[in-house]
């Protein structure tokens, strides 16, 4: 018998046929003994219409009543899956965040989980319940309901795995598991039977858009074994482990990419110190994000040109923002451009391994692509290219790494 929690997110519970069929899996593992919780979000395209309604009020909404909101969608869906659950032949109860409770800070909008009280649930799971619990919500310390942020429900159900010390958290989604690259883009782009969180959290914070990054951060930090596969079909998944988990570690595990990106490039900057406090101390005041950072070497001239990347979201932002300080920072010119893509390769093996940047540097040069900032960390080396060579650039690494299906 094992403890498992299965989370099902928008399109698992999309309408009542997608429930019903969604809970013979969970009726599946029931059956065989296993004590199951099930964590759910809204259906699909619920949170976004529950957002239009607070957005049509005004754009400086109370963050309170937005949670308030948006946290509805969840709360349906929790009690439909209970009541078909039930149709079923498994006991089953609806649980709000509030309810468990699920304790976060009092960020609104945006909260992060504290702590979770698992008595009542366990309990209940040994008399053989399965309580069907909202994800993305919580309880703040004002006793108002808070939500996680998008993508939250992945990171509650990884929270009340490791809450209720689940042997495995399986997440349920509309792809089978975790590829090499975007099997829309890459055709040979083949399915991993395991990956470590570590490379997991990079590909999720560099575009991959499987898991929601706090989500594996959290399962890294509390060890919980996380299981990624299809609602819709029967086949084993991706597994996210340890790394003692993966006895035979490939260099290179996969090949992301992100639009959201666009570079701002401050030409002539004074070559000073402090300078770049005063660029990047603003923006941060902004809660802007900077992200890719290269600055040319001056060697006699008193200037230099510095360049960095903004998600494309808060390009005007941070330009607005720039532009506030030019007197201050001194630059001559400002030029910024969307029409840019990160490219990323990502792989533990490239601790033990050398020359993996210069295969991808290589790889480019080949395809005459132009490589205009490089970023890399122990285990993965970004570059930003035009984003009209985004297919072409995915294919050419995919290949050059020997990551193609064979």
């Amino acid at each position: 018998m094992a403890r498992l929690v299965q989370k099902f997110g928008g399109t698992s519970v999309a309408n009542l046929e997608r429930m019903e069929a969604v809970a013979e899996r969970v009726k599946r593992a029931y059956d065989a003994g296993d004590e199951v919780a099930v964590v759910v979000s809204a259906m699909a395209g619920e949170t976004d219409r529950l957002c239009a309604h607070v957005e049509a009020v005004g754009p400086l909404y109370d963050a309170r009543e937005y949670d308030v909101v948006v946290a509805s969608g969840e709360q349906v869906s929790a009690g439909v899956f209970a009541l078909v659950l039930q149709r079923a032949g498994v006991p089953a109860r609806s649980w709000q965040g509030w309810q468990v409770p699920v304790k976060t800070d009092g960020a609104h909008g945006k909260a992060r989980i504290v702590a979770i009280d698992t008595g009542e649930l366990n309990r209940r799971m040994a008399g053989r319940e399965v309580p069907v619990v909202c994800g993305f919500q919580g309880i703040g310390p004002d006793h108002r309901i808070t939500t996680l942020g998008r993508g939250g429900s992945d990171t509650s159900a990884v929270a009340l795995a490791a809450a209720l010390r689940a042997d495995r958290c399986d997440i349920y989604t509309d792809v089978d598991g975790v590829y090499t690259c975007d099997p829309r883009i890459v055709g040979k782009a083949r399915k991993l039977d395991k990956i470590t969180f570590e490379e997991m959290l990079e590909m999720a914070s560099l575009g991959a858009k499987v898991l929601q990054t706090r989500a594996v951060e959290l399962a890294m930090k509390e060890g919980v074994r996380l299981q990624v596969l299809s609602s819709f079909t029967d086949v084993p998944g991706t597994l996210v482990v340890g790394e003692d988990e993966v006895l035979e570690q490939e260099v290179i595990s996969g090949v992301t990419y992100s639009r959201d990106e666009a570079k701002i490039t401050l030409v002539r900057v004074p070559d000073r110190p402090g300078v770049a406090a005063g660029i990047f101390g603003p923006l941060a005041e902004a809660n802007i994000n900077v992200d890719m950072i290269v600055q040319n070497v001056a060697a006699e001239s008193a200037t230099t040109d510095l360049t960095f990347t903004v998600r494309e979201a808060d390009l005007e932002r941070a330009v607005a923002v720039i532009s506030q300080h030019r007197d201050r920072i001194g630059y001559a010119d400002l030029r910024s451009d969307a029409n840019v893509v990160k490219v990323s390769v990502i792989g533990v093996g490239m601790r033990s391994h050398a020359g993996v940047a210069q295969r991808m540097f290589s790889t480019l040069a080949e395809k005459g692509i132009n490589i205009q900032v490089i970023s890399t960390s122990e285990i993965k080396v970004s570059v930003l290219i035009e984003e009209i060579y985004t297919e072409l650039a995915l294919r050419a690494l995919h290949t050059a790494y020997g990551l193609d299906a064979t």
